[in-house]
């Protein structure tokens, strides 16, 4: 009896053992989707589509023009600026397309995240925010955020 309660005791020790050695989801993820960091004072790891629609890429460099310097490249965000727009929050049916548009057009008071209000952004047109939101789109795709 003695034996069998040491041998069960040995086997739970390396299931222990084993189960804490794990990687998490995050660094598995981080490690071989991306195979590489975050850049500085991001705050989400975005895996890019292998290509963009035409419609994506105008989106792409109007995000550039008017959003990155907050949202930060590619949506990720940036630590004590804004928050990441490739986020499970910003998905679909949480944010539809036209809450994009309203906040580019009037501004958001904060309610998700401790960033702070959001400023309207000035300059932007409708269109060149719902081709914005068709690259944000495409990049929640790639990152299983549907």
């Amino acid at each position: 009896m003695k034996w069998a309660a040491i041998f069960f005791a040995l086997i739970a020790v390396a299931a222990a053992g084993w189960y804490i050695l794990q990687p998490t989801h995050s660094q598995t993820s981080t490690q071989t989707d991306e195979r590489m960091a975050l850049p500085a004072g991001a705050l989400a790891t975005v895996r890019l589509p292998p290509s963009f629609t035409e419609q994506e890429q105008i989106g792409k460099r109007a995000y550039g023009a008017a959003c990155a310097t907050c949202h930060g490249v590619n949506g990720q965000g940036q630590d004590g600026v804004a928050p990441p727009l490739v986020h499970k929050i910003y998905e679909p049916g949480h944010h539809g397309d036209m809450a994009f548009v309203l906040a580019a057009q009037n501004g958001v008071r904060a309610h998700h995240w401790k960033f702070g209000n959001m400023p309207a952004v000035e300059g932007v047109t409708r269109a060149e925010v719902l081709n914005i939101v068709a690259y944000i789109r495409a990049l929640q795709r790639e990152n299983g955020i549907n």
